[in-house]
């Protein structure tokens, strides 16, 4: 019996010992990956000093959603570099979704810990305290699903990108990258698509409008003579003289 007693425990131990590896191999494939797709980040954020992203998560998102739902819709995009793109675009966008973006570090504090209580008052995620730089490395790498997982990562890759890039460089993929309506991204496709003309020509009413439809452009596609556009976009065209450019 005393036999069959040890017998049991060499098992029940053998066992633990097998799921204790098991358990070992999991984590360290999960570590190796998440690695991996850092340096991937990494080495894509570099290569995007010298070279003009073609497209990012949200378009091939979006692309993939046009073509099962609205075949006869594309994505509109066309880059066009940072000095031809209005200052009035660029000073309402500053004024309206960063007003420190020049001068911060990628992240507002403040404004995570104000989104954090948003958040947890309303017992889901409804904010995020975005900078100019967080919304870039969300539109460039990650999903549209709001979970603090994704947040995380979105933080990593804007120290990233504050790392690597200078704000004129961040904000040049910015304003050609960010959406703008129902397949529209971009400062040029935007002009074109709601004015007719183009990103070096946008007036300081017109870019105030653009400004304020980016936290929800699809809604301000759809609802262009919303009077709360009309109403903040006066108010942003106001702030436009205080915002600070990069240099």
């Amino acid at each position: 019996m005393a036999a069959n007693m040890t017998g049991t425990k060499r098992s029940k131990s053998a066992k633990a010992t097998r799921v204790g590896h098991w358990l070992a191999y999991v984590v360290a494939v999960f570590a190796f990956s998440w690695l991996v797709t850092q340096a991937f980040y990494f080495a894509q954020i570099a290569l995007w000093n010298t070279v003009n992203p073609q497209s990012t998560a949200f378009m091939r998102s979006d692309a993939w959603r046009l073509a099962q739902d609205r075949p006869d819709l594309s994505i509109q995009h066309t880059w066009v570099p940072y000095d031809q793109i209005s200052r009035n675009l660029k000073r309402a966008i500053i004024a309206s979704e960063d007003a420190n973006f020049v001068n911060n570090n990628g992240y507002e504090t403040d404004a995570i810990l104000q989104a954090w209580e948003k958040n947890k008052a309303r017992g889901k995620i409804v904010a995020g305290g975005s900078t100019i730089t967080q919304q870039l490395a969300r539109n460039l790498f990650l999903s549209r699903e709001k979970s603090y997982v994704r947040k995380g990562q979105e933080l990593i890759i804007t120290w990233m990108l504050e790392t690597l890039m200078d704000k004129e460089r961040i904000f040049e993929i910015y304003l050609n990258s960010v959406e703008w309506g129902n397949g529209v991204y971009g400062a040029e496709a935007a002009a074109r698509y709601y004015y007719k003309t183009s990103a070096a020509k946008l007036s300081a009413g017109q870019s105030a409008r653009l400004a304020v439809m980016l936290p929800r452009p699809k809604y301000f596609d759809e609802h262009r003579n919303s009077a709360y556009l009309t109403q903040r976009a006066r108010v942003i065209a106001r702030r436009m003289g205080a915002a600070e450019l990069p240099d």
